[in-house]
Order: structure tokens, then C-alpha cells, then sequence
């Protein structure tokens, strides 16, 4: 899977990755959505669970870049449908 994401492009990397890194459970709530500039949206579907995922975003930061390089700096997370 690894070699396969190292040859996409960086945003579609990062969304792909998404739900190898968090887990089946995680991503049946969450969905990664944007990468920009080093930062990977992921909405998810309300406030509990975006406040309990920020506690984990630097673990989340280490697997991505043991998957993909490291090329996310940053995880944003947003409630679906907030800007």
C-alpha cells in the first residue's frame, strides 16, 4: 500500500491514506476531504468526536508519514458541512 501511495500525487495521497492510518471505526465517522499546503482536512460528524481526534493528530501526523513521506503537516479537523 505504501509504495503504491508514494507514487500518487501528495493530495491524493493524503486522502487516501486517511482511513489506512485511522482505522476502520475512525473512518466510518470521519472522511478526509481536502489536502493543502501541508494540511489534511478530515470532517467528521460532530464536535465530540472532532475534540476527542485532535488529541490524537500528532499520532495520526507519524503514521501518515511512515505510510506516505512526510508531507502532512498538519490535521484539520471540521464538522461536516462548516467551512
Amino acid at each position: 500500500m505504501s509504495d503504491f501511495l508514494r507514487t500518487q500525487p501528495a493530495a491524493e495521497a493524503a486522502v487516501l491514506a486517511w482511513p489506512v492510518v485511522c482505522g476502520a471505526k475512525v473512518a466510518s465517522r470521519t472522511k478526509a476531504v481536502n489536502f493543502d499546503a501541508g494540511v489534511l482536512q478530515v470532517e467528521v460528524a460532530d464536535a465530540d468526536w472532532r475534540n476527542h481526534l485532535r488529541t490524537l493528530e500528532h499520532e495520526y501526523i507519524r503514521h501518515l508519514a511512515e505510510l506516505i513521506g512526510p508531507v502532512v503537516k498538519r490535521v484539520e479537523f471540521k464538522l461536516e458541512g462548516k467551512n
